[in-house]
């Protein structure tokens, strides 16, 4: 372990491991004795609370595991509902392009675009606020039509809808 410190090496293995790791496991690893890995755990432990960290070392089924702490658990759900906007299936980015292509669109037009019944990619697209009903068209049954959010462009990185890329150049690359 030259040029690295002890201390460095257990947190990163901590860090990682994502379960509880034992001393026996940390000091197999690190060349350590099992008395220095739980002085180290417990200096770690202490910086941790000492300067009011996010994260803990708590001593769980005969190991050590690195946690959150409690008070941070609004600010996990909330990131975690953020980034899992981030994670789209093929047919919602299918169903999403068409939407942002064709806005406003109705959902029968829609599936006859593509060709496929698109409930589940709508109803993921709305929950993850890429897309809103935006009106309803003048037709029997009045329709909802649809069209992207502001969350669409931050998501995508556009300053609006038309920094799209032009269709045709979609076209072309088909036809190659």
């Amino acid at each position: 372990m030259e040029n690295v410190s002890p201390k460095a090496v257990i947190e990163v293995l901590l860090f990682i491991a994502g379960e509880p790791v034992s001393a026996s496991s940390l000091s197999k690893a690190t060349g350590l004795s099992e008395i220095d890995v739980r002085q180290t755990v417990s200096q770690l432990a202490s910086e941790y609370k000492d300067r009011d960290a996010g994260i803990l070392i708590a001593e769980i089924a005969d190991g050590y595991q690195m946690l959150t702490t409690p008070e941070m658990s609004l600010f996990i759900k909330k990131f975690k509902n953020i980034n899992q906007s981030s994670k789209l299936s093929q047919p919602a980015l299918e169903t999403l392009a068409i939407i942002a292509y064709k806005q406003p669109i109705t959902k029968v037009e829609l599936d006859q675009l593509r060709g496929l019944n698109s409930d589940g990619a709508v109803k993921s697209l709305m929950d993850k606020h890429l897309i809103k009903i935006i009106g309803k068209k003048e037709t029997p049954g009045r329709p909802f039509l649809y069209g992207t959010t502001k969350e669409f462009l931050q998501y995508f990185g556009l300053k609006n809808l038309s920094d799209l890329p032009p269709i045709n150049d979609f076209l072309k690359e088909e036809a190659a």
